[in-house]
C-alpha cells in the first residue's frame, strides 16, 4: 500500500480513485475500446449502491473523474432509485398510520 493510499478516507474518493485506476489501464487501448472497456468493468464488478453514488457525483459534477470515466458512463448502467428497484419487483411500502398507538 503506498502512502497515498493511506489518505484516501471518504467513500465518495475511493469511487473516483478506483474508477480512474481502471481508466488508466483503459488508456493503453484505441479510445473506443477503452470507452466500452471502462463501461463493461464498472457495470460487471460495481454493485448498483455503487454506481448510483458514482452518478450522484458525476451529475454533480463536483469530481475529479479522468475523461475515459466520463465517455464511458453512457455505456454504464444507471441503477434505480431504491423506490425504484422495490417496485421493480413487485414491493410496496406499508402505509405509515399516524397517531397509531405503539404495541406492547
Amino acid at each position: 500500500m503506498s502512502h497515498d493510499e493511506d489518505h484516501i478516507t471518504s467513500t465518495r474518493e475511493k469511487l473516483v480513485r478506483m474508477a480512474n485506476q481502471i481508466a488508466t489501464f483503459f488508456h493503453s487501448k484505441p479510445r473506443e475500446e477503452g470507452i466500452a472497456g471502462v463501461a463493461e468493468h464498472i457495470n460487471k464488478f460495481w454493485e448498483p449502491r455503487m454506481r448510483r453514488q458514482f452518478f450522484e457525483m458525476l451529475d454533480a459534477g463536483t469530481e475529479n473523474f479522468d475523461d475515459l470515466v466520463i465517455a464511458a458512463s453512457a455505456k454504464i448502467k444507471r441503477p434505480p432509485t431504491p423506490e425504484q428497484a422495490d417496485t421493480s419487483i413487485g414491493y410496496t411500502r406499508p402505509a405509515r398510520v399516524e397517531n397509531a398507538a405503539p404495541r406492547k
